[in-house]
């Protein structure tokens, strides 16, 4: 009988860790006196109009991959982070991998391929809305060391 309940802890543990993580980050969400939503550790600003339809045009071609607010996924990088900021990865880089792909070389998530859907016309906006949410974020212009 203390074997089998001694079975049983482990599962009950984690799974209540899992199930309270999940409940602070949809709970511990927060407005800002400028409007913007914390999500977990990552804040959501109020996107500007051009923001808000790079954000459409995102949902649409990208979030697939680089995840809802950019923040990644199991398959694709978070575009919200450092590495992307705009010293190391100026804008004409998002123009580059969305109309050519990109060959992996930060992350391991494989080689980017060209995405099809999207004109230059969308991919300015899409970096509009990621520079958007990277300024947000915390995330500014430094300069490339590699």
């Amino acid at each position: 009988m203390i074997e089998r309940a001694k079975q049983l802890i482990m599962p009950i543990l984690i799974g209540g860790v899992f199930i309270g993580g999940l409940v602070l980050m949809f709970t511990g969400n927060n407005t800002s006196s400028r409007g913007d939503i914390q999500v977990g550790s990552a804040i959501v600003p109020e996107l500007t109009a051009l923001g808000q339809q790079g954000k459409t045009l995102f949902d649409a071609n990208c979030a697939s991959c680089h995840g809802q607010n950019a923040f990644g996924t199991a398959v694709g990088p978070p575009l919200v982070h450092t590495i992307y900021n705009p010293g190391h990865h100026a804008d004409e880089a998002f123009f580059r991998a969305a109309g050519g792909g990109v060959r992996a070389h930060h992350w391991n998530f494989g080689n980017m391929p060209p995405i099809a859907t999207v004109t230059p016309e969308d991919v300015a906006q899409i970096v509009r809305y990621v520079r958007e949410m990277q300024a947000a974020n915390g995330i500014a212009a430094q300069p490339h060391t590699m």
